[in-house]
């Protein structure tokens, strides 16, 4: 068999908690049906070690961010995130990956597609996944980015400089509302399991939340109880399929994970208590205001999605939902604090109070990245 060689830019940045591949779109080919391809052999897909490519063999290791200018008056930037399976050849393009989002900004800087302006530039980015406006507040000095500074987050080691991440008018990314079933409690019909109680919300991304209990489950538990037990897995997957077929993404939940295996995203939740973190940290009940656990890609993240806090925050302030019924009380919804399996994310919310649902404003949190290389990958064709 012929092959051809593909010699493509590409720039490794850690974002957040997930490290992924940046690549400007001109030089991917114009025409999008050959991205797929392109981008399982950039990243070494599917292999479950990924070892012939650059993804790390986790889904927070296997994210792509294809940015370009924007001819947007409301952008600067054009953001494309894909999520490329470990396992399965298969690139998703639906929903968007805020801690890969944390990285977008520093890198349209280091690429020249925007100009800094003193200590702090502000980078408006227009993610395509989601037709939303995310701007990310970047440190920088003399024209560059600063990546070094004492601020920490967990799941990272080691201290970096902030980037404020705000999700403007976060609600509808697929064009359904906030709610997207038009129900704060919809009533899932689960194999296995029986009905369960779920609250769909769609705000940076699309997120299916449920009670921990409801699942025989406590809330506290570390990615390797899960990951490591087919019959849990299996049975969060159904859940999350039910939830798929319910706003409509697809018409069997048994095909979730090949038709849309990214969202919505599955997460269960608990009421404030004390665990311990993958690091052996104990956190206390007292540090956070709920507990919460996501999937990606089939299996438990190794900390929160960003996006996940977003529409966590946005969910909190929705009467009823099942993530306002586990929230503490006196929560400080500028100031809300998610306990995951690798420490406390802090974000925040700013809507308006209406009659009915409340209108998000924006969300917003801080997460931190680091350029990490840059160079020429090859890829066979």
């Amino acid at each position: 068999m012929s092959r051809t060689v593909f010699r493509l830019p590409v720039s490794i940045i850690r974002g957040g908690t997930s490290k992924g591949v940046y690549i400007l779109q001109k030089d991917l080919p114009e025409n999008k049906e050959e991205w797929d391809e392109i981008l399982l052999r950039l990243m070494g897909s599917p292999d479950k070690r990924q070892i012939d490519g650059l993804g790390g063999a986790t889904s927070v290791t296997s994210k792509v961010a294809i940015i370009q200018a924007s001819e947007r008056p409301d952008a600067d930037i054009d953001y494309t995130f894909a999520q490329v399976s470990v396992d399965k050849p298969i690139v998703s393009y639906m929903g968007n990956c805020g801690n890969i989002s944390s990285g977008v900004g520093p890198f349209a800087i280091e690429k020249g597609l925007v100009k800094t302006t003193g200590d702090m530039t502000s980078v408006r980015i227009y993610n395509t996944n989601t037709d939303k406006i995310i701007i990310a507040d970047v440190r920088t000095e003399n024209g560059q980015v600063i990546y070094d500074g004492e601020y920490q987050i967990a799941g990272v080691p080691g201290t970096a400089s902030p980037v404020r991440l705000k999700f403007a008018n976060p609600s509808g990314t697929m064009g359904k509302g906030l709610l997207p079933t038009g129900n704060v409690i919809d009533e899932l019909d689960v194999p296995g399991l029986g009905k369960v109680q779920a609250s769909i919300v769609d705000a940076a991304n699309p997120l299916v939340f449920v009670r921990a209990e409801d699942l025989g489950l406590t809330g506290k538990e570390l990615p390797s109880e899960i990951d490591n037990d087919p019959a849990k897995l299996d049975l969060l997957e159904k859940v999350r399929g039910a939830a798929a077929v319910k706003i409509g993404l697809i018409t069997d939940l048994s095909r979730s994970a090949w038709e849309s295996p990214g969202i919505p995203k599955m997460t269960f939740v608990a009421k404030a208590d004390r665990y311990v973190t993958t690091t052996g940290k104990e956190i206390q009940a007292d540090q956070i205001d709920l507990i919460s656990r996501m999937m990606s890609m089939q299996k438990v993240h190794a900390n929160y999605a960003m996006t996940g806090a977003m529409c966590t925050a946005a969910a909190a302030v929705i009467p009823g939902t099942i993530v306002q019924q586990v929230i503490a009380e006196d929560v400080d919804t500028q100031y809300i604090r998610i306990g995951h399996p690798g420490g406390i994310l802090e974000c925040g919310v700013d809507y308006t109070e209406t009659e009915g649902l409340p209108e998000i404003i924006d969300t917003f949190g801080f997460r931190t990245a680091n350029f990490l290389m840059e160079g020429i990958a090859r890829v066979s064709r």
